[in-house]
C-alpha cells in the first residue's frame, strides 16, 4: 500500500532533533546496555535524521536540536523519577563530555538551533517555544530518542501547545520494536501523526 503523500510548508515547519547523544544511542555510551544502540542502527536513525536535516535546511526549514545537558555531579537534576535517578547514576550526559556530545553525523550545522534541556519534555522551562512561535512555526516534525519517553513527552506538550505533529517512525529509536510500537501505535495514537523519513523528504 502506498504511503499517503504527506504535505508540508517548509515555512511554517520546523525539524526538531532531540537526545540523539552518544550516552543515549551511542555504542560505548552511557545506557549502551538498555539495548539503545542496536535500535538506533536498526532504525538506521542516524542517515534517516542526516537526510531530512539536510532537505529541511535546503528548503529553509528551522533545524532544531534539543540536547540533555547535566551540570557535573548532576547539580539540580532532581531525582524525582527513575529515569533522572538513571542519570546521574550513570554519570551521564555531562555537560563537555563525549556522552553529552551529538552523534557523528548529526552535529549542529551553521543556522541550526540547539535547545538545552534537563527534563524528558523538549519544552518544558527550555526556549524551545520561543524559538518556534518566533518563527512562525504551526508543525513540528520530530525525530529523536527515545520514542516511547523524551519523544513522547515532546510530543504530546507539542500538541497540547497547538503545534501539528508529525513523528517520523524511522527517525526515532528507542530500546527495542517493542517499546517503538508501544509509543508510535498506542501511546502516540490521536497526538500526532506517524510519517516516514522519506514521506518527510520528498514533501520538502
Amino acid at each position: 500500500m502506498a504511503e499517503e503523500p504527506l504535505r508540508l510548508d517548509a515555512k511554517r515547519s520546523a525539524l526538531i532533533i532531540q537526545d540523539l547523544q552518544n550516552d543515549v544511542i551511542g555504542e560505548g555510551g552511557a545506557f549502551a546496555d538498555s539495548g539503545a544502540p542496536a535500535h538506533a542502527q536498526s532504525q538506521n536513525i542516524v542517515e534517516n535524521v542526516s537526510r531530512i536535516a539536510r532537505a529541511a535546511r535546503s528548503a529553509g526549514m528551522p533545524v532544531i536540536h534539543i540536547h540533555y545537558i547535566v551540570e557535573p555531579g548532576a547539580l539540580g537534576l532532581k531525582q524525582n523519577a527513575p529515569l533522572f535517578q538513571g542519570v546521574k547514576e550513570a554519570n551521564a550526559l555531562v555537560r563537555g563530555s563525549w556522552g553529552a556530545a551529538p552523534v557523528e553525523g548529526l552535529e549542529p550545522q551553521d543556522g541550526d538551533h540547539v535547545v538545552e534541556k534537563m527534563r524528558m519534555n523538549g519544552f518544558y522551562d527550555t526556549r524551545l517555544d520561543i524559538l518556534l512561535r518566533g518563527f512562525g512555526v504551526e508543525t513540528i516534525v520530530i525525530t529523536g530518542a527515545w520514542t516511547n519517553m523524551s519523544i513522547e513527552h515532546t510530543a504530546r506538550h507539542g500538541a497540547d501547545a497547538g503545534y501539528e505533529i508529525f513523528v517520523v517512525s524511522d527517525g526515532t529509536s528507542t530500546t527495542g520494536d517493542e517499546w517503538q510500537h508501544a509509543a508510535l501505535n498506542y501511546a502516540l495514537t490521536n497526538v500526532g501523526r506517524a510519517v516516514s523519513a522519506e514521506q518527510v523528504v520528498s514533501a520538502l
